[in-house]
């Protein structure tokens, strides 16, 4: 039965606007926990199956966010945040507004300061897995903002499944999380396709190098957090493995890529980057040294 926007069940309403897959998959995990839950998308018929299960469709963002105390916006990118929060501005007043866009510190905490400045409570947040693990025990979720509104709604937030961790009051500390780790992730998938181009070029069937890749994904979550201390510390001591030896790896590699005429963009600057660190007379460094590297940019 399709829930109205004045639902009296017991769980705190909750109002998602953005139903694209992501949106989608938030507004169900509530429909699913129980709470009435209100919907809005700037684009008519993505709300059908969501409507079907129970939960309110409503005409406009400010209908929407009028319907519940908490408001998630979950959207494209900052653009569209702004196109669908603004208009809604008065009718969110009072209540609190948690953005899950993937968003830049910096938009993060514009965000924040546009709330405040028109009485809207402000929380932001990011989302480190997929779709599909929503509603899980699988879904990570990290939030910032004041600790006070995290704990109002923490209940509610409990309905997406997973864990949720609060990581301060800065509104940009979730952003700066969101591009650090999927700027990490975006260049390991974009290796992980390289190789898997420059396989299938030598004849290599994919699924009999798949499991050797993952046995290298592995080994990169075991350096994760040694890196992470060699980088707090300023500790580079590269007995084990230096920046000449990746450089010269690199350099392998790239020779056997443009053999078969790949697009090599991305292992060309990682090369350059450690070109770079050897000029600068750091290549008996550790690994980990090339984050100074990437922290002083070329002239």
């Amino acid at each position: 039965m399709t829930q109205t926007l004045s639902s009296t069940s017991t769980k705190s309403p909750v109002t998602v606007l953005g139903l694209g897959p992501m949106g989608r998959a938030l507004a169900a995990a509530f429909v699913e926990a129980g709470h009435p839950t209100t919907v809005w998308n700037r684009t008519s018929g993505k709300a059908a199956e969501l409507e079907k299960r129970g939960a309110a469709v409503a005409a406009t963002a400010a209908e929407a966010a009028a319907a519940s105390p908490l408001v998630i916006v979950c959207v494209l990118d900052n653009d569209a945040l702004r196109a669908v929060t603004a208009p809604a501005a008065e009718a969110l007043r009072g209540r609190t507004l948690l953005n899950l866009t993937s968003n830049a510190a910096d938009h993060a905490r514009e965000t924040a300061a546009w709330a405040a400045e028109h009485g809207i409570d402000h929380l932001d947040g990011t989302i480190m897995t997929p779709t599909i693990t929503i509603g899980g025990p699988d879904a990570v979720y990290l939030y910032s903002g004041p600790e006070e509104l995290y704990e109002r709604h923490r209940a509610t937030l409990a309905a997406l499944g997973g864990t949720g961790t609060y990581l301060g009051a800065d509104p940009g500390l979730a952003g700066a999380y969101d591009a650090s780790l999927l700027g990490f992730f975006w260049t390991a998938v974009t290796g992980y396709v390289h190789a898997l181009a420059l396989a299938r070029a030598e004849g290599v069937e994919l699924t009999d190098l798949a499991p050797f890749a993952q046995n290298l994904g592995s080994l990169m979550a075991s350096v994760t957090h040694v890196f992470a201390e060699d980088v707090e510390k300023g500790r580079y001591e590269g007995d084990e493995s230096n920046i000449r030896s990746v450089r010269a790896g690199l350099a392998h590699v790239l020779h056997a890529a443009e053999g078969k005429g790949l697009d090599n963009t991305v292992l060309r600057a990682a090369k350059a980057l450690t070109d770079r660190a050897v000029a600068d007379g750091h290549g008996e460094a550790a690994i980990s040294r090339l984050v100074e590297t990437v922290a002083e940019p070329a002239s």
